[in-house]
Parts: structure tokens; C-alpha cells; sequence
């Protein structure tokens, strides 16, 4: 199979250093496999998306030389190809309706004695299945995937190595469609992979722990999975990881080579000079050399 890979910003603001290593190092990925590299804008969550970031974040790609080698999709416009993913989750059994509030939840965790992680999400314990009583008269908020009771899923990173996540656990039933309407990144993800013929997803490591609900949303929907690879993460002078919630400056691409070598070097890449085609075409030698021929298990 052909390598098809991508990079799928979300436009909620320019590109910073954290968003251009994830870029850069997919690019490289596509280039070092001789293989098509596709920019999607996850556009999915309208409210946090900013007027005009989406063609900035292009220009920004495209003063660095990266350029989708196909047109550009914006996930906006892709509602029914979600919809009939849900459907068919739906008659499978494998999504249901749930009328729970974050309230409902935190309550019904309480009641059970569930402890939880500071700041981590709520497990969903299953209120609204329909074995324990669905609904319930009240009306659907938000429609989420049903977890396997047996939800250990292992994957291989080909950066980070076996990976593993018991998904009942650690997240319990996910939300695919939120009570506001929108569709959930980790159905909407999915789906786009799918029809893209998407076989490499290189991306931040803050996004490795959702992919084992994207390897369930795979198998049930049918659909093949990707091989992984989760990049080292660019941290802000706090120590936290760099992003547009805790104020990152967009990048200045007055001079996009000094940019790409600061990417290069989170990536563990030499610096490069010269013109820019000829600093991305050592840094696809060197990730040749060094990621190329690592594959998951």
C-alpha cells in the first residue's frame, strides 16, 4: 500500500513552534516513504475555531514549503460522512443516546465510590445504556461509542514503542456527537483517515492517549488503522506543553528557515543552512536514516 499521511491543525489560531514540529516531522515522514503528504483543517468545533485561521495556518505551512500534494478538506463540510458512521454505530449496537450532564456524571461516580485522577476527565460509568435503563424518558444530549467490558487495547508507537489502555477504564463510553451538536474529534478523526486512504498519522504526543478510542472506533466501523507515531512535545517556559490555550505566539516566519531548524531540533534533527529546499531535503535524509525504517510491531 502506498504511504498516505497527513497534518490536521485545528484553525483555532496561527501555527506556534509546538504545531509546526508536528507538521514538519509528518512532512518528512511522507517525503522519507515517497508518499503523499495531505493537509485536512479540523474544523469541527466552530465556536473555538478563529475567522481566517485557517488560511493563515495554509500560508504559514506554505512559507515553509510544506504543501498538501492534494486539495486541502475542511472537516466542517463533512457532517453526513459522520452522520452515516453514527448510524451505523448505532445499529451495531455500538453507540447509544446519553441524557447525562457533567453533574450527573460527578454524582454518579460519587455514589459508586469511583475515585479519579485530579484534573483528569470522568470516567462515564454507563448511565444511559440501554441495559440499564437508557434514557429514561429524558431527551439525548449527546451519543456516545459503548466501550468492550474488555477494552485493553495495545498498539505499537513507532517512536514511543507498545503502548496499552484500558479504555472502560480510563475514559468509559465516549462521547462521537456532543450535546452542543458537534461532532466529536475522535469519530470525526476516524472517519477522514478512512476516506483519505491514510496509512502513517505522525502527530504531538499530547494525542497518544486518545489513540486506543480511535482503534476501537476503527475495528467497529470496519475501517483500517493506521501505523502511529507520536512526536516529542515542545514545552513553554512553565514547563507545560506548548500551546494556543496558554498563550503561544504564532511563529514568525520572517525567517522560515530559523522556524524549520527549531522544529528540526525538537525533532532530534541537525541544523541545516541554505536555501529552504535544500535544509528539507537534508532533514528527509536524516529522518530516512532515523525513522524511515521504524515500524509498529
Amino acid at each position: 500500500m502506498s504511504y498516505r499521511g497527513r497534518f490536521a491543525p485545528s484553525p483555532t489560531g496561527a501555527l506556534h513552534a509546538g504545531s509546526l514540529v508536528a507538521a514538519l516531522a509528518s512532512w518528512l515522514d511522507a517525503r522519507a516513504h515517497r508518499g503523499a503528504w495531505l493537509v485536512r483543517i479540523e474544523d469541527v468545533d466552530g465556536p473555538r475555531c478563529v475567522p481566517g485561521a485557517d488560511t493563515r495556518i495554509l500560508e504559514q505551512l506554505a512559507a515553509c514549503g510544506l504543501v498538501s500534494d492534494e486539495p486541502v478538506r475542511w472537516q466542517s463540510a463533512r457532517g453526513a460522512a459522520y452522520q452515516a458512521a453514527l448510524d451505523r454505530l448505532l445499529a451495531q449496537g455500538d453507540a447509544f443516546a446519553c441524557a447525562c450532564t457533567r453533574q450527573d456524571i460527578e454524582r454518579a461516580l460519587q455514589a459508586a465510590g469511583t475515585p479519579r485522577e485530579r484534573h483528569a476527565a470522568a470516567p462515564y460509568p454507563g448511565t444511559c445504556r440501554p441495559e440499564r435503563g437508557g434514557l429514561a424518558g429524558r431527551p439525548a444530549r449527546a451519543w456516545r461509542f459503548r466501550a468492550p467490558a474488555q477494552a485493553e487495547v495495545a498498539w505499537t508507537d513507532r517512536r514511543l514503542g507498545p503502548q496499552t489502555q484500558d479504555v472502560a477504564r480510563a475514559v468509559g463510553d465516549f462521547i462521537v456527537r456532543r450535546a452542543d451538536g458537534l461532532w466529536a474529534y475522535q469519530l470525526a478523526v476516524v472517519v477522514d483517515d478512512a476516506d483519505q486512504g491514510i496509512t502513517h498519522v505522525v502527530r504531538g504526543e499530547d494525542l497518544a492517549d486518545n489513540t486506543p478510542r480511535q482503534i476501537l472506533l476503527q475495528r467497529a466501523l470496519g475501517l483500517p488503522t493506521p501505523a502511529y507515531l507520536h512526536t516529542p512535545l515542545v514545552l513553554g517556559d512553565n514547563g507545560e506543553k506548548l500551546s494556543k490555550q496558554n498563550g503561544a505566539q504564532p511563529l514568525d516566519l520572517r525567517e522560515p528557515l530559523a522556524a524549520l531548524n527549531a522544529a528540526a531540533q525538537a525533532l532530534g534533527l541537525p541544523a541545516a543552512s541554505g536555501a529552504l529546499p535544500d535544509a528539507l531535503a537534508s532533514w528527509t535524509a536524516a529522518w530516512t536514516a532515523a525513522w524511515a525504517q521504524r515500524r509498529p510491531a
